[in-house]
């Protein structure tokens, strides 16, 4: 199994230990690393059985204000920032586990941000044989849940957890 990690993140993969697929066949990532996930199976030629995608970075929705007023407080402080942004993914319960994080970019939250996932790339993913899954928590603080659950339904199975955070953890 090939796991994308979330933005600033490394080694968040056992916070999803109860959902993977852990086959040679499954690739998944979480948050900003679900684009990734996906970005790796368009372009890759193996055989790939499962895309899982935990909590994926949607923004598509989101108006052009929020995206720039991530973008200014990530450049204004951006440990102020990471720190309210893994508040945030936890929310509404206290942050849990042991995290590492990588350095970031601003141009990696830009790529975030401003995703658009595009059916057509859904389709060519189906077209191949890969069934898609996609895990969201309907307490979701970091991404709009409804939105992303309603766009992705049509390409995977979708699971919704009812009071899951952007980690999918319950309390």
């Amino acid at each position: 199994m090939r796991f994308y990690s979330g933005f600033s993140l490394r080694d968040e993969v056992t916070f999803f230990n109860a959902f993977l697929s852990d086959t040679e066949y499954t690739v998944a990532g979480f948050s900003h690393g679900a684009i990734k996930a996906l970005e790796d199976v368009l372009a890759s030629s193996e055989r790939v059985d499962t895309l899982q995608l935990f909590s994926p970075a949607f923004f598509q929705t989101r108006p052009e204000k929020f995206k720039r007023l991530q973008s200014m407080a990530y450049k204004k402080s951006k440990e102020g920032y990471l720190k309210r942004f893994i508040s945030s993914c936890f929310q509404p319960y206290p942050v849990a586990g042991d995290l590492t994080f990588t350095e970031t970019t601003a141009e990696e939250l830009r790529e975030l941000l401003y995703y658009i996932w595009e059916p057509k790339l859904l389709e060519s993913v189906i077209s191949r044989g890969t069934v898609i899954e996609v895990y969201l928590g309907a307490q979701d603080h970091i991404i709009d849940a409804d939105a992303a659950r309603e766009f992705f339904r049509p390409f995977a199975t979708v699971y919704f957890i009812k009071q899951a955070n952007h980690f999918l953890t319950e309390s």
